[in-house]
This record gives C-alpha cells, structure tokens and sequence, in this order.
C-alpha cells in the first residue's frame, strides 16, 4: 500500500470521524453551534496534517509519486469538486429561501464533508480494482 493510499485511509477516516462527533455534540447534546462547528474545521486540519506527517516519516516511499497516484488524485479530487458544487447548489437554494443561518452553515459544513468522502471513496476504489 503506498503512503499516497494510507494518507487517503485516515483522510476519509477523518471525514467521517469529526463530523460525526460534531453531530452528536450538536444535535445529541445541544452544543452551541456556532463554537463546536469552527473547533471541528479546525480539528480536521490539524489532524489530517499530523497525521499526513507521521505517515510521510514511518513510510518508506514517502514522496514517491509514480503516474498512476497523480491520475488516482486527479480522478478522485475532480469528483469532490463535483460533488462540492452540487453542496454548494443546494446551500445557494437555502439562500434564496432565506433559511436560518443555522442551515447555511450545516449546509456548508456537509457540502465539504460530503465531498472530502466521496473524493476519498473514488481514490480508494481506484487504488484497489484500478480505473
């Protein structure tokens, strides 16, 4: 398994994890969304790059790049960006019905998270049955 592939392990690990911690903080035990949803953004950044740090160290082709993990990224980061555009879409719609901004911002929130696992789940099937 290349690092490229284990980074794209924890990443989806990751996109899961927080917001799924997120959620029961907010809708399981009423946190307040507006201090509980920046320290989830900012929680996923710094553990993807910790984590993207610690397996670059422990790997052994860290930084080794061949072709078919720059067409795997490219595949899988242009379905996020896809998937990210439709988030984005449904969040102009909630906009112009004039909704709170308590759903703008989970609209967001769940446009990111929702492209960061499908762009990891199309790197992932690519690294396992190819294109």
């Amino acid at each position: 398994m290349s690092s490229r592939e284990k980074n794209t392990w924890v990443y989806a690990a990751l996109a899961i994890l927080i917001p799924g911690a997120y959620a029961i903080a907010v809708f399981g035990f009423g946190a307040d969304y507006s201090t509980v949803l920046p320290a989830a953004i900012l929680a996923a950044i710094v553990l993807a790059i910790v984590a993207s740090i610690v397996l670059a160290i422990a790997s052994r082709d860290a930084g080794i790049i061949d072709e078919r993990d720059s067409l795997i990224t490219r595949r899988g980061e242009l379905v996020g960006y896809y998937v990210l555009s439709a988030g984005v879409i449904g969040v102009l719609v909630l906009v112009l019905t004039e909704q709170s901004y308590f759903w703008l911002a989970h609209g967001i929130y769940a446009a990111f998270f929702v492209s960061a696992i499908a762009s990891s789940a199309v790197k992932l099937v690519a690294y396992r049955r190819g294109f």
